[in-house]
């Protein structure tokens, strides 16, 4: 069975890439004129991030669009990798950018420089704000109809630029009522780490879907339970699952009476395979039928159901 999403979630996941890149480029603009006018290196810090936001959300544009390309004779598992490649991609934006942001926050930190015209950089950074909560809000109701590990990276970062944001607004207020330049280094200083935090959990995500890496233990267990539900099924063994963007594989060799008919033992496969699609929608299950007694070990699957 080829598993294919609804047309109304590609629908959605095409136009989060497009807002996510809009208001990226937005943000560009009115950060650019804020920095230039208020000097703060604050600013600059989320100025580089909405860059790196933009560059990674055009190549996200890039993986979703063709992660959505119905599988073909030369790919016929699909091409979902293409978006954990494009986290990768976010993850190399993201730590380059937070290197040199901490680079340049800790020159700032021992040579101060006052931030001047701070209600400009203030008012730049709560529309900013609203902004970014508006498309993290659609970005969450595109994941509830379709999971998307880059849409997910996406909303990821997008949410830590609304705390990012606000940081910045207090370092601007106090170096506004209080004289306290050096707020404005160390805030940035704190979104440089943000921003390398970022980077490793996006990597080690999308690493693990390009490695094959096993769906989570509560999700195998309970494919597990399912098999084991119909009562002809003596037991199970071999289960390998895997994800590819969206769409996860579940492959498994059920244990039968060694005296059904054929036609018997494909029809409980496909009951059992029909039980797991309905729990795992985005699953393409494929079972191999054994007689049970006669089991088959395959190398690093002896210590597994």
């Amino acid at each position: 069975m080829t598993t294919t999403l609804p047309a109304d979630n590609e629908k959605l996941m095409r136009l989060a890439t497009y807002a996510s890149v809009a208001t990226a480029s937005i943000l560009i603009v009115a950060k650019l004129a804020a920095w230039a006018m208020t000097g703060s290196v604050a600013i600059m810090s989320t100025l580089i991030d909405s860059i790196l936001d933009a560059a990674a959300s055009l190549v996200n544009l890039w993986a979703v669009r063709h992660a959505l390309t119905p599988a073909d004779t030369e790919h016929r598992f699909g091409h979902g990798k293409a978006e954990p490649l494009a986290g990768l991609g976010q993850a190399a934006f993201i730590l380059g950018s937070g290197v040199l942001l901490l680079v340049e926050s800790v020159k700032r930190l021992f040579q101060p420089e006052a931030v001047s015209q701070g209600l400009i950089g203030i008012g730049v950074m709560v529309f900013s704000i609203i902004m970014t909560l508006a498309l993290v809000g659609f970005q969450k109701h595109v994941l509830s109809r379709a999971k998307s590990v880059a849409i997910a990276a996406d909303q990821l970062h997008y949410s830590g630029d609304v705390l990012i944001n606000g940081s910045v607004i207090v370092s601007l207020s106090a170096g506004m009522l209080l004289g306290w330049t050096f707020l404005d280094p160390i805030f940035a200083i704190a979104i440089a780490l943000f921003l390398l935090w970022n980077a490793w959990g996006i990597a080690t995500g999308s690493l693990d879907m390009l490695m094959d890496r096993e769906m989570a233990d509560e999700d195998r267990q309970k494919i597990v339970e399912i098999a084991r539900s119909h009562p002809e099924v003596r037991d199970l063994h071999d289960l390998r699952t895997r994800l590819s963007g969206q769409v996860g594989f579940v492959q498994m060799h059920l244990e039968l009476d060694p005296q059904l008919p054929l036609v018997r033992a494909h029809a409980i496969a496909d009951h059992v395979e029909r039980a797991i699609e309905q729990a795992f929608p985005h699953c393409e299950v494929i079972i191999h039928q054994d007689p049970a007694g006669i089991r088959e070990v395959h190398p690093g699957f002896a210590d597994r159901p």
